[in-house]
């Protein structure tokens, strides 16, 4: 790994980012906009409130980022940009760590910015550390990041890339506790639930917002996961997309 290499490419991200109003929007305004919208569904249940939109918290950058991610990473494939890069200096783990940092700022901000709109604005009650919260948020980000990058090996075109949506996160948010609890589920969901990151990360966010129980577990979990994932997807970094 060379610092230098890894903190240019995190810089050309993060230019590439501010340069793009639409994607700050979905990173800030979009979140804000949903958990707007839970408020004044739930405006006469405000205990379902809190448990929906305290379990989205954990949702949003994960979602958010696999769109930016796998789109960003395959218009680089396709225009070219990706090619010279592998061919460059640039190591494979000077890229993702590249990413990795830019997109884990970006989130940082995003978790931040959301979160403090959630508790301060909406309402939304915290027993435990808000720190924590954007902590997992970024965890949850940082997996968002890493299948995006895989999935965007697999694509050809930013169509193909958010047809991936489906068949890997919806599972995921299905079964991962946000609707129904998961030792309420079948046995064989909830085993599956167990092999998907999603699921730690709504069962830290819920222990956070209860302030009840440790969340490190949870997040060493997420965190292999994370390199896991990052390690499946670089062995395609150098495909072509001719």
């Amino acid at each position: 790994m060379n610092l230098q290499r890894l903190f240019s490419t995190a810089r050309r991200v993060v230019q590439q980012l501010l340069h793009d109003p639409r994607t700050i929007a979905m990173l800030l305004l979009s979140p804000c906009l949903l958990m707007t919208i839970l408020k004044f569904v739930y405006n006469s249940q405000p205990e379902i409130f809190q448990h929906v939109a305290g379990s989205m918290l954990g949702v949003f950058p994960m979602l958010v980022m696999f769109l930016i991610t796998s789109v960003a990473t395959l218009r680089e494939r396709v225009s070219g940009t990706l090619e010279r890069l592998m061919i460059s200096p640039l190591s494979k783990v000077d890229f993702i760590g590249g990413y990795a940092l830019a997109f884990g700022l970006a989130s940082f901000i995003q978790a931040t910015f959301v979160s403090s709109y959630a508790i301060w604005i909406l309402g939304l009650n915290v027993h435990g550390s808000q720190l924590n919260l954007i902590l997992v948020a970024i965890l949850d980000a940082l997996i968002g990041l890493s299948l995006g990058l895989m999935v965007s090996t697999f694509a050809r075109t930013e169509f193909q890339a958010l047809q991936f949506m489906p068949a890997i996160l919806l599972p995921q948010l299905l079964i991962s506790g946000l609707l129904v609890p998961r030792d309420q589920m079948p046995r064989l969901l909830h085993d599956l639930s167990n092999l998907l990151p999603l699921s730690y990360a709504i069962d830290a966010t819920k222990k956070i917002l209860d302030g009840q129980g440790s969340v490190t577990h949870d997040s060493l979990i997420i965190a292999f996961f994370i390199v896991i994932i990052l390690g499946c997807g670089s062995f395609t970094l150098k495909r072509q997309s001719k």
